[in-house]
Formats: C-alpha cells, sequence, structure tokens
C-alpha cells in the first residue's frame, strides 16, 4: 500500500531555511500545546512536498530548553507531515568523527529534564516503544544521498541529549563518552519521542561541529569556533536535502517498524475513562488511535 509523501524537516542550528524550494507558502500554526518555534514553510523539493520549520525559530532566538517541541511536532502533523527529518548540530566523543562528518543517528540517551516529554497524561495514559527510536528506510535513504554527494558520513551513532543551554563540563564529557554516545546536542530528545508517539518516522542527521572538551590538550569550545564549522555542514545538509526528497521520492510506503501504527497497542486508558479535554488536545497527533 502506498500514499502520497509530505516530508517534514526541523532544521537546527544554522538550518534556518532551504532556498530551493518550489511552490512556497508559509503558515502560522495554532496548536493546543502552544505556539511553534515560528511560521511552517511548505513547497516542493525534488518533486516531491516538503513542510520546513527552524528549530530555534529565524534568527535563532528560542534556547534548546525552550523549544516548544509537542507544538512543533503537533504542527507538522496538522500541514500532513508523513515523514520527519531533524537536520542538528552537535559536538563528537569520537576521534574519527571529526568537525564536518554528519552521523545517522540511530540510538539515543536522554539526559534532558524539565521539557514536555510527552502528549500523554493523566486522563489518558500511552506508552511507546523507543527501542528502535529511527525510521530505518529513513535511514538508508540519507545514507544513499550521503555517499552519492560524497559528504563524510557514519552511519549509526548514539546520540546524547543534554539540557544546555551551557557546554559540557570535561567530567560530563568524559563520563558520556565512557557510556558509549558517538555523538551530543540539546534538541533530539524529547523531539524524537514526541515523534513516534505522534506516529511520524523519524531519522536524525547529526552534524559534527566540534569535538565537545573530552581531548586531552585540546582547547574548550568556543561558539566562534563551531559558528565556521556550522557554515560549511549547512551547504552540505541543503544539497543532502535535495538529494534526499528527490530519491525518496512522492509516494511512501509504510515503515517497517509499523510506526505509523505505533499507538494502536500503547494507549492504555479505555474509552470510557479517558478526559475529553486532553481527547481533544490530542486529535492532530493521535486521532486516527483515538477514533479506533
Amino acid at each position: 500500500m502506498t500514499e502520497n509523501r509530505r516530508i517534514g524537516v526541523i532544521g537546527g542550528s544554522g538550518v534556518y531555511s532551504i532556498a530551493a524550494l518550489e511552490n512556497v507558502e508559509r503558515f502560522d500554526v495554532d496548536t493546543p500545546w502552544g505556539p511553534p518555534s515560528g511560521m511552517l514553510t511548505t513547497g516542493v523539493l525534488g518533486g516531491v512536498e516538503l513542510i520546513f520549520l527552524a528549530r530555534h525559530s529565524e534568527g535563532h532566538v528560542i534556547p534548546p530548553g525552550e523549544v516548544n517541541y509537542r507544538a512543533n511536532i503537533d504542527a507538522m502533523k496538522q500541514l500532513g507531515a508523513t515523514d520527519l527529518i531533524s537536520v542538528s548540530a552537535c559536538g563528537s566523543f569520537r576521534e574519527e568523527l571529526a568537525p564536518g562528518v554528519f552521523v545517522i543517528v540511530d540510538q539515543f540517551i536522554d539526559r534532558t529534564s524539565g521539557r514536555h516529554s510527552s502528549f500523554f497524561g493523566t486522563g489518558c495514559v500511552a506508552h511507546v516503544s523507543m527501542a528502535e527510536p529511527v525510521c530505518p528506510a529513513l535511514a538508508d535513504a540519507v545514507e544513499a544521498s550521503l555517499k552519492a554527494l560524497r559528504i563524510p558520513h557514519r552511519r549509526g551513532g548514539t546520540y546524547l541529549c543534554m539540557n544546555g543551554p551551557q557546554f559540557s563540563s570535561r567530567a560530563e564529557s568524559l563520563l558520556y563518552r565512557s557510556w558509549g554516545a558517538d555523538v551530543i546536542g540539546m534538541t533530539n530528545m524529547p523531539e524524537a519521542k514526541l515523534a513516534r508517539e505522534a506516529e511520524l518516522p523519524y531519522a536524525t542527521v547529526a552534524m559534527v561541529t566540534d569535538y565537545d572538551c573530552w581531548r586531552e590538550g585540546e582547547d574548550a569550545v568556543e561558539v566562534a569556533d563551531i559558528l565556521e564549522v556550522m557554515r560549511r555542514n549547512t551547504e552540505a545538509a541543503r544539497m543532502m536535502l535535495a538529494d534526499l526528497a528527490a530519491r525518496l521520492g512522492p509516494t511512501r510506503t509504510r515503515s517497517p517498524l509499523g510506526i505509523e501504527t505505533a499507538l494502536d497497542a500503547a494507549i492504555i486508558t479505555p474509552p470510557e475513562k479517558r478526559d475529553q479535554d486532553l481527547i481533544e488536545k490530542l486529535q492532530a497527533v493521535a486521532g486516527r488511535a483515538l477514533r479506533r
């Protein structure tokens, strides 16, 4: 069974627009969780419909801990996203993952706190599986694009998400490295969790900007150094997105992980016990499952 594809792209640090979009429209989307990071841009890229949102808003005015992740995912669902690609800057814990390398993440460690990490709660409880948080079909396509464009990359890696906005202490950096984390960022959690609750196949492209601060004798990471690498990464990311859209194509099949029906076995609260105010808020992200 195939369906029309509409790719959602959430651009992180440095990726604030996609200049190659055609038939551009802009939408100010209201959500029951509050406003998203900014206006959403729709258009066509590589013959495929695409929705773009700058995670930190245009001009980078929203810090990681204040991004309204629930509103961003809800807005993507309202505009018909069928797949979600995250493009994010990150630090590296591995010598071989040098600045400029793109990592196709497949696992996450969530070290954030104080962020709304679920659409569900008192009045409607759900537990989705996050054992495999990334859609392998999307990751396959990202890998093929990076190979075709000869962009340095690695398939697979664990992304540790910290609160920020400060960078790690050296002790924290060494600890996270010892845990087996490969890269570190501040934004992909709870984003990946919320995408799964919204039944959106999700993939992350983490663009390495620095080595964090674990290397002995290395200067601590500074914003000025990151910005220079980020500029180079941004151009490569735009090339990747154009190739990726054309590679994925205008139609899609369901994820091999069954992500599009992830809520079928996740919602615990029976219909007669559900809080109707919460159910109303859940319509965009979970309406399909709640109507079953």
